[in-house]
């Protein structure tokens, strides 16, 4: 087992009204979807949300391990991105592939390609619309350029630490693929596409 795999499910989900993890798209909670698509590719599966949250409670419900970010981190992705490397490298992952939970479109293909690419260091999705740095694969020697990075309660964007580590940029053709879910609208209208 060289790559461990994390959703990132610790936003606050205001647009949305209630929390995005656990909301139902055909069945099932957007978190699972993005938990069963990240094992079809790598190995153990974590969570990272906030404490007590419904993320929380499904990813307990379902084995999953669940991360939190670390007392200090300022609120924002790389701090759950920390989270996921520091527990990776306990369990002796060389990378960390890291997705959103309210993406559920995203390709099959996904992390396959990105794990491909990334090699021993880092990686990420591109489309037309620009860089994806939410879907991309981290090694765990990036755990210093992290802490530096989030020191002072600073959270610089995703995309230029992934950009300072030599990420390789895979292109991914549909766009619309990573649209993420941001009001009950798109829940509405993705569960439409998937009817």
């Amino acid at each position: 087992m060289t790559v461990a795999g994390m959703v990132l499910s610790g936003g606050r989900s205001v647009r949305f009204g209630s929390e995005k993890a656990a909301a139902v798209l055909s069945g099932r909670p957007l978190l699972l979807w993005a938990t069963d698509r990240l094992a079809r590719s790598c190995g153990p599966v974590a969570i990272s949300t906030r404490p007590g949250t419904e993320a929380e409670r499904l990813a307990a419900a379902a084995g999953l391990p669940v991360l939190h970010d670390a007392a200090g981190d300022p609120d924002g992705p790389l701090a759950g991105v920390r989270a996921g490397l520091i527990w990776a490298q306990t369990i002796g992952a060389r990378s960390l592939a890291v997705t959103p939970c309210d993406a559920p479109l995203l390709p099959d293909d996904l992390f396959v390609r990105l794990i491909a690419a990334a090699g021993p260091g880092a990686a990420l999705a591109e489309t037309a619309d620009g860089l994806q740095p939410l879907c991309a694969v981290w090694p765990v020697t990036a755990l210093p350029v992290l802490a530096e990075a989030l020191a002072d309660s600073a959270h610089p964007p995703t995309w230029r630490i992934l950009q300072n580590l030599d990420a390789a940029k895979v292109r991914f053709d549909d766009a619309k693929a990573f649209a993420n879910l941001n009001t009950r609208k798109d829940l509405e209208r993705i569960q439409n596409l998937l009817a």
